[in-house]
């Protein structure tokens, strides 16, 4: 089994905190690391914006990794939300247990 991380902006808390809570009852994750209010930077339609959100880390496996990226696209409420995931490398083998104990297959 390897790890795997999602990383995703949201337009605030109460919307982070209820796409954590779906993937957590789907079982596709086993945390989501609320971060708190960041500053955004970028470039929309053609014109640099900025915003703050508030940046969310999902931790999920390899194997869910695809399953998380389209359920968090349903449930986000911007149309073209930034959602990354990417396998992690190394874990810690109490971690993996952890990982493969709280995410249905």
């Amino acid at each position: 089994m390897t790890a795997a991380l999602v990383w995703c902006p949201f337009p605030e808390v109460e919307s982070a905190r209820a796409a954590a809570d779906a993937l957590l009852d789907d079982s596709l994750i086993a945390c989501a690391n609320i971060l708190g209010a960041i500053e955004s930077r970028f470039v929309w339609e053609g014109a640099r914006a900025t915003g703050s959100e508030v940046g969310v880390l999902f931790k999920t496996t390899a194997e869910r990794l695809d399953d998380v990226v389209e359920r968090l696209g349903e449930l986000h409420p911007y149309d073209t939300p930034a959602i990354i995931g990417w396998h992690a490398d190394a874990a810690h083998p109490a971690t993996f247990a952890w990982l493969a104990g709280s995410i249905s297959r």
